[in-house]
């Protein structure tokens, strides 16, 4: 009290053992100021590391590139005396940095310092190593394999274990992705949803990793992840017809939608209804080109150029398109559509041959990391079954009924004449084994079939046609069939 309040400290009883009121809500006021004071880091230099990781994502693992950052975190790992997590011994990382700095002439070496994983304490130089930063328990920057990098590929299949899978981290396609695998009986395992890594029971040696789409084709690209599910949208727009990206199973029965140009409905556009009277629109000249917005900026002009539309400029935008012609800063949109519903809300039409492509969820397989990661053929040939038994199942039921007859053949002669009772080769006929009167006789015949969904009760009736009786339907869960056809075409396309 007499610290806080001199003026006041003559007046208190301190004969009293009890605090003035005043002293102590000064107090307490005085404790909430000192916890509302920033605390100094308890882990420094995780910024400006985890910027490196940005930096180099931002610009294909080029350390080069991005000297500013890694000059940030030479100066930090210098104030702190290197006792950060993220700053290793100078000693090791220059003898690391040394020969891969070889590989740089062209360019200024940068500052070398290491990213260290709270697990393994191995330094590494961030010169032509590759950096992610990998939110876990504890988020931390984790130094991976060591390869040069060129174009944003890698050189070699970097030397681990485990298979990397990629999936969606979020949205639909995240959700559909992880309903999909789950009724594969793949179902994906996190110890905690905030987690970006997890684990599938049934496939021991493969690891999930949850990524954005682009980033997942990017990861296949570099090396970093060896399969991932994705639409063929993204694999066509950040793979560019990359020859090292190959498409497992194209259509994974989710996530359509078609990649298509839209103008306005109005004004000059009032009357253009194809992709043909659109280039012929004489309003397009080198001085005031078809402006189009979109988010595709390796597809959008590709296509205009296939088509032979010179005069046309692309800004890009992430989302919201369909308001840009609307406030004037483009003239027509490239984006995804789906139902077509919120072009048509916002005054926009698709048009005929402005289509760019038709895309699904699809899964995706590096080829090195089929040829060369020991275990990769096998587990894409394990998921490859699971994906195609499910998938052609669905919609599919088993039917079974019996039927009076003198023999099967008599019995299959009358169910073929029924064009729905056909089954997948044909029906499965076989004998009911009857007692009566002591005596073991056959009467009846049992007929299995399967029928599509959408033809159940068709069947169902022209079994009765024929005499069928006690019909029992049972939805299916998978068909295995005695190779799966998209497994061969793999081989073919691998070379195997």
């Amino acid at each position: 009290c007499r610290r806080l309040v001199p003026e006041a400290a003559d007046k208190v009883n301190l004969k009293s053992s009890k605090t003035p009121k005043s002293c102590e809500s000064l107090s307490e006021r005085e404790r909430e100021r000192e916890r509302e004071m920033p605390q100094p880091s308890k882990e420094p230099c995780k910024k400006e590391a985890c910027d490196i990781q940005a930096c180099l994502s931002k610009n294909n693992f080029l350390p080069q590139r991005c000297q500013t950052v890694i000059e940030k975190l030479q100066a930090c790992c210098e104030k702190c005396n290197n006792e950060s997590t993220h700053c290793g011994s100078r000693a090791a990382t220059m003898s690391i940095a040394t020969p891969l700095n070889a590989t740089l002439q062209r360019s200024p070496p940068p500052p070398s310092f290491s990213v260290f994983s709270p697990i393994h304490p191995t330094t590494l130089s961030v010169t032509g190593t590759r950096k992610r930063c990998l939110r876990m328990v504890v988020t931390s920057c984790v130094s991976h394999s060591q390869s040069s990098v060129q174009n944003g590929v890698t050189d070699a299949v970097s030397a681990r274990n485990q298979i990397r899978l990629g999936l969606p981290s979020k949205g639909r396609m995240a959700t559909d992705t992880l309903d999909l695998l789950k009724d594969c009986q793949l179902s994906v395992k996190q110890v905690n949803p905030r987690q970006y890594v997890a684990q599938i029971p049934q496939l021991p040696n493969t690891e999930v990793w949850f990524q954005r789409p682009k980033d997942i084709v990017r990861k296949l690209l570099s090396g970093d992840f060896d399969l991932g599910i994705v639409g063929l949208d993204i694999v066509s727009e950040f793979g560019q017809g990359n020859d090292d990206l190959i498409i497992v199973h194209e259509a994974l029965n989710f996530g359509d939608c078609h990649l298509s140009l839209a103008i306005p409905n109005y004004g000059i556009f009032e009357n253009i209804n194809s992709l043909k009277e659109l280039a012929q629109m004489p309003q397009w000249t080198a001085e005031r080109p078809l402006r189009v917005a979109t988010g595709f900026t390796y597809l959008g002009p590709k296509f205009m150029k296939d088509n032979g539309i010179k005069h046309v400029t692309f800004s890009t935008a992430d989302g919201a398109l369909e308001a840009a012609p609307a406030m004037g800063i483009a003239d027509a949109i490239l984006d995804l559509v789906s139902s077509g519903t919120t072009l048509k809300e916002n005054n926009l039409k698709e048009i005929e041959g402005g289509v760019v492509l038709q895309s699904q969820a699809a899964l995706v397989a590096s080829r090195r990391a089929l040829t060369e990661r020991t275990g990769a053929l096998d587990t894409v040939h394990e998921i490859l079954e699971r994906l195609e038994a499910h998938l052609k199942a669905a919609g599919q039921f088993t039917v079974v009924a019996n039927m009076r007859g003198t023999d099967a053949e008599e019995v299959a002669v009358r169910l073929k004449t029924q064009p729905s009772l056909s089954g997948l080769q044909g029906p499965t006929i076989s004998p009911v084994y009857c007692k009566r009167d002591g005596k073991v006789s056959i009467e009846f015949y049992a007929i299995v079939i399967c029928v599509p969904k959408k033809a159940l009760y068709e069947s169902v009736q022209q079994l009765r046609a024929v005499g069928g009786s006690g019909v029992l339907v049972s939805p299916l869960t998978y068909i295995f069939d005695e190779e799966t056809p998209r497994w061969s075409q793999l081989l073919s396309n691998l070379g195997l």
